[in-house]
């Protein structure tokens, strides 16, 4: 198999769908936006301030890991900061090649300085529009719906449900909780969940990432979860490729996986790339998934993700095209629009790549 290099993976077309708002903005703007409010930084150079991110959230603990976010979640209160993070954010993964995103943030998060839930969504919402329309300008097409998140050590759950139903018709396609997993289990927002099925509407639940198999249960059995946020720790119920009955489950309902391999390595839910359960996932079989998580904190991108797993497993394009296939399907967009990505602008791209 001939060996597929970085910079052919970034013009291949890519599908995320775990990709966190306040975890992929410029270090740059960072700091120019922390000026404006009066935020104080632990560096002030750009290049070395993307370098402390990385460092800090390298620690092998979820909880130091999250702790970076103060930082980024500080310069995200305004509707002028919320706009150009997710301008900015359109424009750098559109530049990576991918086609199509779910981006999540918290809105309850970007309170602080006096804004309402839907100003929050309505100034995301914009930047989006105004970065998708940029970079469709530039030749590089994306589409992008976002998910909001509630965070599970926190009571407000049931109202952000209602905010990402009622947002439903204009960008919002699902819900997610996220947040520190041990002590705050998935079933303590069982009356969000249970609207939102109510509701039709789509969810996905961080689960089985620093807490393990109790917490996938939970997600998929008491809550309902249409895809497991990470959902790494599945591997504890499989013992020399013999699956649990949960594995099983997990595998026979095509409940997508959204890995995310190096962000699993920082905080500990995976030893290494090479030593990550996704080699074993994608061997037995399972509906897979990559995904960046945070792109500052991991010092990553789509494409560094793909370029990783290429090496690490030996992978080529008809691996690349799975992924990014098995993403697709697992979108929250109706199903004649995930067909269309699929039929008219990935599969024809892989095509040329393994012809």
């Amino acid at each position: 198999m001939v060996a597929i290099s970085h910079a052919d993976i970034v013009n291949a077309p890519k599908a995320l769908l775990h990709d966190h708002l306040d975890g992929g903005l410029r270090p740059a703007t960072i700091i120019e936006l922390a000026d404006a409010v009066g935020h104080e930084l632990p560096e002030t150079d750009p290049g070395r301030l993307g370098e402390w991110f990385v460092a800090a959230a390298d620690s092998g603990s979820l909880e130091r890991y999250l702790e970076t976010f103060a930082h980024t979640v500080a310069v995200m209160q305004t509707e002028e900061g919320l706009h150009r993070v997710a301008k900015e954010c359109a424009l750098d993964l559109a530049a990576d090649g991918v086609v199509y995103a779910e981006i999540r943030y918290a809105p309850e998060q970007h309170l602080e300085r006096g804004l309402t839930l839907d100003q929050v969504v309505d100034a995301v919402h914009a930047g989006f529009a105004e970065g998708c329309a940029e970079a469709a300008a530039l030749g590089r097409r994306i589409r992008i719906g976002t998910l909001l998140t509630a965070m599970r050590h926190a009571a407000r759950s049931q109202e952000i449900a209602e905010l990402a139903v009622r947002y439903r018709d204009t960008g919002v396609v699902g819900f997610d909780i996220a947040g520190a997993e041990a002590g705050f289990p998935p079933t303590r927002h069982l009356d969000a969940f249970e609207y939102l099925q109510r509701e039709n509407f789509h969810f996905t639940i961080h689960a089985g990432e620093a807490f393990g198999l109790p917490s996938i249960w939970q997600a998929i059995q008491w809550c309902g979860a249409d895809r497991l946020g990470h959902g790494v720790r599945i591997v504890d119920d499989i013992t020399a490729g013999k699956l649990g009955r949960l594995a099983s489950y997990v595998r026979d309902k095509r409940i997508p996986l959204e890995l995310c391999p190096s962000s699993n390595v920082q905080t500990g839910a995976a030893p290494s790339i090479a030593e990550h359960p996704i080699g074993l996932l994608h061997d037995l079989r399972f509906r897979v998934t990559v995904n960046t998580d945070n792109r500052l904190m991991s010092g990553t991108s789509m494409s560094r993700e793909m370029t990783l797993l290429a090496e690490a497993f030996g992978w080529g394009w008809s691996e690349l095209q799975w992924l990014t296939i098995n993403a697709m399907k697992s979108a929250f967009i109706p199903y004649d629009e995930r067909l269309a990505i699929i039929n008219d602008v990935i599969k024809p791209a892989y095509a040329k790549l393994l012809g």
